[in-house]
């Protein structure tokens, strides 16, 4: 059967959507639904003990901690740390020049380190010109950088699942199921909510 371009402009979008999810060629090597359903249950519920504990510790570390600490390994730390921030940008700018798909957690995690890199350099600087110093490179670069890194690949995620067909482009991302038809029943991806 042939269908022509008049024929498919001619479909409803979940016509369309639906026509990609039989067309689409189903990876192999997938776990079972019944394997992933566990594993995402398990998941869950190891972030929220972890949740349930984190609350408790920094009400506990609010409390107790010293107002002054003299840190040891402090170049150590933010050289090593700055290492780390360094290699994620490089992946994150190999990934991007080649487009592959491992762009989109460098981005996100070089995104997330420089929120990190923001939120010290601001919190341990003394006040005066220390203080100014890392509150314009959180304003200017690390901030504008980070949203930059988080944001595009999600948007291009949104993008990438609304032209294959998995979701409806009025899908929100918060809303945004994970694109696998296999992770539903009768394969078919939920409508945007």
């Amino acid at each position: 059967m042939e269908l022509t371009d008049e024929e498919i402009a001619a479909m409803t979008p979940q016509e369309r959507r639906d026509l990609i999810l039989r067309l689409a060629p189903r990876p192999g090597g997938l776990p079972s639904r019944r394997t992933i359903d566990r594993i995402r249950k398990w998941r869950t519920v190891l972030v929220l003990v972890c949740v349930a504990v984190l609350i408790p510790w920094t009400v506990y570390l609010g409390i107790t901690l010293p107002d002054h600490y003299v840190a040891r390994n402090w170049v150590a730390t933010w050289v090593g740390f700055d290492i780390l921030l360094l290699a994620m940008l490089l992946l994150t700018a190999i990934g991007g020049w080649k487009r592959k798909q491992f762009v989109f957690p460098t981005a996100f995690a070089s995104g997330v380190l420089l929120l990190c890199d923001a939120w010290v350099d601001v919190m341990t600087s003394q006040r005066g010109g220390d203080l100014t110093q890392a509150l314009l490179s959180a304003l200017l670069v690390e901030l504008p950088l980070a949203f930059v890194l988080i944001a595009g690949p999600l948007r291009l995620l949104r993008i990438i699942a609304i032209r294959h067909g998995m979701i409806h482009p009025d899908s929100h991302l918060w809303r945004m199921p994970i694109p696998i038809p296999d992770l539903y029943p009768d394969h078919k991806v939920p409508p945007s909510i």
